[in-house]
């Protein structure tokens, strides 16, 4: 085939709802329309589906993570660790991600970064006394935003955030502070206070957003980083997108309008929230009608 779609996976959770779009997780890979999972079909498709230095590097998993994330409330304050720091706590991997926020509440806000310098002593010490969110950074959103959290960024996204979520293929995250919630059985969340200290990056940053000029009918790149490049289009023309040069699979995940893609000529209905997966060995997409989406590829 020339291209995939998937059933996605939903989960409620204590602070809102996820879909996992595409996925390779272990235990929550996705289904494609014909009835194969995600690493099915990787397995099957080897170079030709995922692309060469891809299929080298990752085998038979799928190495990236699509989901689109509905907080109701805030998540926890978390943060991820880097591929060496997960593999001493004996995970296969760490977890790098970027966020594209879509139509969220007027009110939606999120937290990516220090906005202080603290120590680790101070960390601890905010922890234990409910002060972090004072030193982090927190931002108002709005359709468009982009945030990339390399692992090691302390992070929480809060209530009426809607957004997009590209990442590796891992699901390891060790929570700072859970605001003291309880779940369903009355206990308070765990938390990974020394896991996190092991993995947060304590530079300071002066500005954690990605600043990009929104266009129209071009590729606007976004991110570029060893786990994923992923840029924006938001088209109201046709327009042709050549991969005959790209050594990778391409996920495109509607955000907006809707349209219709000619995918090596195979035409494919495609609105905002879905997910479709490219085979490397496609050469070209066609785009029809007022669309707005985002590609992400993986370049080993």
């Amino acid at each position: 085939m020339n291209y995939y779609k998937f059933t996605p996976i939903m989960k409620t959770l204590i602070w809102g709802t996820e879909s996992w779009q595409i996925s390779g997780v272990s235990g929550n890979e996705t289904m494609s329309q014909d009835g194969q999972s995600l690493n099915q079909l990787v397995g099957k498709g080897r170079e030709r589906l995922v692309g060469k230095a891809n299929y080298q590097r990752f085998g038979d998993e799928f190495p990236l993570l699509v989901k689109f994330i509905d907080a109701k409330r805030s998540l926890s304050i978390q943060v991820h660790p880097s591929d060496e720091v997960a593999r001493r706590h004996g995970k296969e991997r760490g977890k790098t991600e970027m966020w594209y926020v879509m139509d969220s509440a007027p009110e939606a806000t999120l937290y990516s970064g220090l906005k202080k310098q603290i120590t680790p002593e101070q960390y601890k010490e905010m922890i234990v006394d409910g002060t972090i969110c004072e030193a982090l950074a927190q931002y108002h959103v709005k359709e468009g935003d982009c945030f990339y959290i390399p692992s090691g960024r302390i992070h929480s996204i809060g209530p009426g955030t809607f957004l997009a979520e590209i990442q590796q293929t891992s699901d390891v995250t060790y929570r700072i502070y859970d605001f003291k919630r309880k779940d369903k059985d009355g206990n308070e969340r765990q938390l990974h206070t020394q896991e996190a200290l092991e993995s947060i990056n304590f530079t300071v940053q002066k500005d954690y957003r990605t600043h990009y000029i929104p266009q129209q009918n071009i590729s606007q790149p976004l991110v570029d980083c060893p786990y994923f490049n992923t840029s924006v289009y938001d088209l109201t023309e046709p327009m042709i997108i050549d991969y005959s040069e790209l050594d990778s699979f391409v996920i495109l995940i509607g955000l907006k309008g809707e349209g219709t893609l000619f995918v090596d000529g195979e035409e494919v209905a495609f609105c905002a929230g879905d997910s479709i997966l490219i085979p490397a060995c496609v050469k070209e997409v066609r785009s029809e009608g007022t669309i707005k989406f985002l590609e992400t590829y993986v370049l080993s």
